[in-house]
């Protein structure tokens, strides 16, 4: 009786965890749970839809995860259909001027967004973030991936980060309504 218990409530933490991308826990022998392996077949090539952005970027935030670290670009009102470029740079150039920006890692993941940093309409600042400078409001503190964040600029309807990761990892792009996510697998297996 305790051995099915304790397969339902794996079961139930491995339906609940599907959804969330955190690793599933299945009954071990003696009734111990023990996590399932992280999936990792995203790989580490390009990867992209174009578009320009009209719909301003308001925040960027960061996540960890039992299976990868999470980037979050949120831009309230432009729909499921961003247009992004991730992919990555063996260094890290704004693309308004060409400038080197200097991120820490043993690999810099550039991630470019179509959306501005800037109200297109009356350039006010939406999103503060400063050019070659850590990411507002970010803090990698704990973080098994993410080594470092750069905010290289907004031109063009298009804004442009580095993130610096602790190796050559594979990652994913995740469309939803208002928002691209990116995340960033702790390991290849």
């Amino acid at each position: 009786m305790r051995r099915i218990g304790a397969t339902v409530l794996a079961l139930a933490l491995a339906g609940t965890a599907i959804g969330t991308g955190a690793a599933t826990a299945s009954a071990a022998p003696g009734g111990a749970a023990r996590a399932a392996a992280c999936p990792t077949g995203w790989g580490s090539g390009v990867k992209g839809t174009p578009d320009s952005g009209t719909v301003p970027l308001t925040d960027i935030r960061t996540g960890r995860h039992d299976c990868f670290d999470r980037i979050v670009f949120d831009v309230p009102g432009g729909g499921d259909g961003l247009g992004h470029w991730v992919q990555y740079v063996d260094r890290l150039h704004q693309s308004a001027s060409g400038d080197l920006i200097p991120v820490t890692g043993g690999a810099i993941l550039e991630i470019r967004i179509a959306a501005p940093s800037y109200h297109p309409e009356t350039g006010g600042v939406v999103y503060p973030g400063k050019v070659g400078k850590n990411l507002p409001g970010v803090n990698l503190s704990g973080y098994r991936t993410f080594r470092d964040t750069r905010f290289a600029g907004s031109f063009e309807g298009e804004t442009q980060i580095g993130v610096g990761i602790r190796a050559r990892l594979p990652f994913r792009v995740l469309q939803l309504p208002d928002r691209l996510v990116v995340d960033v697998a702790h390991s290849w297996t």
